[in-house]
């Protein structure tokens, strides 16, 4: 599967809910936003049926996303789905941890690969401050749960905000010393209707890994075996795990991008903030082939999103897509 500029698609993020239970600041709206109909959603069968369609074309690797995924019923019974499809190698699961310790043995043992749990602090007054929410999340059990369940490698979000997380960073990347995780500190992106997070709140990643050489110096790492995607890794000397850097603020990876996303009612969307969709579930539920419009969107797929001059796709925040 080629794009128009020759880039090799093999990745599909699945949204399989607009909901979540948390509030994020750089997410969602403290109100929330109006909810999909319950109708307009993918039920899980016509979820595997898009993959199913679309794996003899080269799709390789799923990763399920919301809003906050294991908030919808029975999640083990979707990977299980997923897991049977011929060419599907490798799904993934992104999560803000807070089901995690419940949920990770039944996802395991469906065949859930690996995780990345979105955590942006590990101050639990401050985790209810930037998630508006008090659920009780603790990142370190949330991790551990999936590592003792066998789910790996295992990655951890940090969204970096100046002036609200950003005195955390040595201490999510001292959990590399301890821990076989995967820490990536991700820029900001200040989207949609999300006002009260502005390029002020910006940290610049080289700005990060100047924080963290302070700890001890950094080596270069080709970071965890399955899934690198944009990161850059590097690791602390003795390390089990690795630090890593997500850059689309200050440095775009548009050319090498291997991915599409299916949001939870059904539309292909070929960059996460460019303005083009194609709408599957139509066909879908009229049982029409989904390849001439797959082949459609690719042929359509943006060469770079417009974050920079924040266009972002009439997003109004990131958990309508799930990043």
């Amino acid at each position: 599967m080629l794009d128009q500029f020759g880039r090799h698609i093999e990745y599909l993020r699945i949204s399989i809910t607009d909901r979540c239970n948390f509030r994020c600041q750089y997410c969602m709206p403290v109100e929330g936003l109006p909810w999909l109909p319950k109708q307009e959603i993918l039920r899980y069968e016509e979820i595997a049926e898009v993959v199913r369609q679309l794996a003899p074309l080269g799709l390789k690797r799923l990763r399920i996303t919301g809003g906050e995924p294991t908030i919808r019923p029975d999640l083990p019974a979707l990977i299980r789905l997923l897991k049977a499809v011929p060419g599907i190698e490798d799904i993934a699961l992104s999560t803000n941890g807070v089901k995690l310790p419940q949920l990770a043995v039944d996802l395991a043992a469906a065949g859930l690969d690996r995780v990345n749990i979105s955590a942006d602090s590990l101050q639990s007054e401050r985790v209810v401050k930037i998630a508006r929410r008090d659920l009780g999340f603790d990142l370190v059990q949330s991790a551990l749960a999936a590592q003792q369940a066998g789910i790996g490698p295992i990655k951890i979000n940090v969204v970096v905000m100046r002036g609200i997380n950003d005195d955390e960073i040595a201490d999510f990347a001292a959990l590399t010393r301890e821990h076989p995780w995967h820490v990536r500190f991700i820029e900001l992106m200040p989207v949609g209707e999300l006002r009260e997070l502005t390029w002020d709140h910006v940290v610049p990643s080289d700005e990060v890994l100047a924080r963290i050489r302070a700890m001890a110096p950094l080596e270069a790492d080709a970071g965890p075996a399955r899934g690198n995607g944009p990161a850059v890794y590097y690791r602390l000397p003795g390390a089990p795990g690795t630090v890593g850097v997500i850059t689309p603020m200050t440095h775009t990876y548009c050319e090498s991008c291997n991915r599409v996303r299916l949001t939870a009612d059904g539309r292909l969307r070929t960059c996460l903030f460019g303005d083009h969709e194609v709408v599957l579930r139509d066909a879908l539920r009229r049982g029409e082939p989904l390849r001439p419009l797959f082949e459609r969107a690719l042929a359509e797929k943006p060469k770079e999103h417009a974050l920079l001059q924040m266009r972002v796709g009439g997003l109004r925040a990131l958990s309508e897509v799930g990043g």
